[in-house]
């Protein structure tokens, strides 16, 4: 492990992951959140969280025994070895990151171009700004960890002021009637919900890939896990109430990506709207900072132990080439495909290896000094969410199984490839 000259501390790495959490998640899927659960969407928020703390828990404990930039990959590897299978997961793991980016990119174009006038507005405005805040933040990312937790620090500081105030408004507002259990869909529509709400926690495991970064990883990583979690997990709640408790479902199913931002309306009026939709493009402009930053650690993992070409561990500015070429493969992608489905693979797949992980991770408790009961109760979570969403996204439609195997096909193929190429050995991790 190398010792950082620029460290990042504990609010900053809380920072980071209250960042890659509070993205395009809960601003851009609270609508469709809420098409399956209703107003209960704030117990499916409480469940997620209580899945998330598990596996921060779990992976918290890891990072603080080996402590290291590539994070999941580093975990993986301690248990399973270098192989086969670890470097699927890993390139599973990958993709999943760079096609949950290139739909943050493409929810902040969506988001920006609402600003320019209504009429006229070329599609090419979309791709304009999906573009820039990719390159803005790769430029950024350039410039070393420092200046990630910096502008991570002020744009969380943003969001949470915000969402704290339009929550406490909604809240003091709101009418209790809207929030009645009555109008609850079934309790499997709740647990349904959860392919969806659990999305909005996914970004913690970003403070993973900061171990190198930390002066005290072993303190550091778990306590700023835990703390970023519950402070997600009770701004979601408290959104959640000042929304239903303020709008009717129909309507903020109807306001789609904007339902934040409509329910500021009864409380702030047009002034209010605005304040939210500039917070909802700031939060996922701090998402795509925090992963891009977690992305480029994952590949130089992967590059260092021959999973990924040695061009993505290469020096430049102060981060690595896989950041350049992660942001080019985050244009194409963002540029030239629908991504919605693949973003619901993207999910389920994070989920499977958050359960290969903590599965793994028993094999090793020994070394972690990690609870066992609290390990495989993450495990067990994290495979029981995984189940509920492919089950919900399979009542739609097959073709998400399909797409799902193929993606799993894709990432080994790639794997067997790069060995292939490289001819490297294959050697368990001592």
């Amino acid at each position: 492990m190398h010792t950082s000259k620029k460290p990042i501390g504990f609010w900053s790495a809380v920072s980071m992951g209250v960042g890659a959490m509070v993205g395009a998640g809960i601003f851009a899927l609270l609508g469709e959140a809420s098409a399956i659960s209703g107003s209960a969407v704030y117990i499916s928020f409480i469940i997620g969280g209580i899945i998330a703390l598990f596996s921060g828990y779990s992976l918290g404990k890891l990072g603080a025994r080996y402590p290291s930039s590539g994070g999941i990959i580093e975990y993986l590897s301690q248990s399973y070895g270098i192989g086969f299978f670890t470097g699927t997961m890993g390139v599973m793991l990958y993709f999943s990151a760079i096609v949950s980016l290139s739909l943050i990119a493409k929810a902040f174009g969506n988001y920006a171009v609402t600003f320019l006038p209504s009429s006229g507005v070329s599609q090419i405005w979309h791709h304009v700004f999906s573009v820039g805040i990719i390159v803005l933040f790769v430029l950024i990312n350039l410039r070393g960890a420092k200046d990630v937790a910096v502008w991570e620090r002020v744009t969380v500081g943003i969001k949470f002021f915000v969402l704290t105030l339009l929550s406490i408004a909604g809240i003091v507002y709101l009418n209790p009637v809207l929030l009645s259990p009555s109008y609850y869909p079934p309790v499997n529509d709740i647990f349904f919900s959860l392919a969806i709400t659990f999305f909005a926690f996914e970004g913690f495991r970003v403070i993973t890939n900061t171990a190198e970064d930390m002066p005290n990883p072993e303190k550091t990583l778990p306590r700023a896990m835990m703390t970023s979690i519950l402070l997600v997990m009770i701004l979601y709640v408290a959104i959640s109430f000042a929304v239903f408790g303020n709008l009717p479902v129909e309507k903020v199913i109807a306001a789609k990506d904007f339902a934040l931002a409509e329910a500021a309306l009864p409380i702030f009026g047009h002034i209010g709207f605005l304040i939210v939709a500039i917070t909802a493009l700031i939060a996922t402009a701090s998402a795509i900072n925090a992963n891009l930053y977690s992305v480029t650690n994952v590949t130089y993992q992967l590059a260092k132990d021959g999973e990924l070409p040695a061009r993505f561990g290469k020096p430049i500015g102060h981060s690595r080439e896989g950041l350049v070429i992660s942001g080019i493969l985050i244009i194409i992608l963002s540029l030239l495909f629908d991504l919605s489905q693949i973003a619901a693979i993207g999910s389920i797949s994070i989920l499977f290896i958050h359960t290969v992980t903590h599965i793994g991770h028993l094999k090793i408790i020994s070394k972690t000094g990690a609870s066992k009961f609290l390990v495989f109760i993450a495990a067990v979570l994290s495979f029981t969410a995984m189940v509920l969403a492919l089950v919900y996204v399979s009542k739609s439609s097959y073709s998400i199984l399909y797409i799902l195997i193929s993606f799993v096909l894709l990432a080994s193929f790639t794997e067997l490839l790069l060995q292939k190429i490289l001819k490297r050995e294959i050697k368990p991790r001592i």
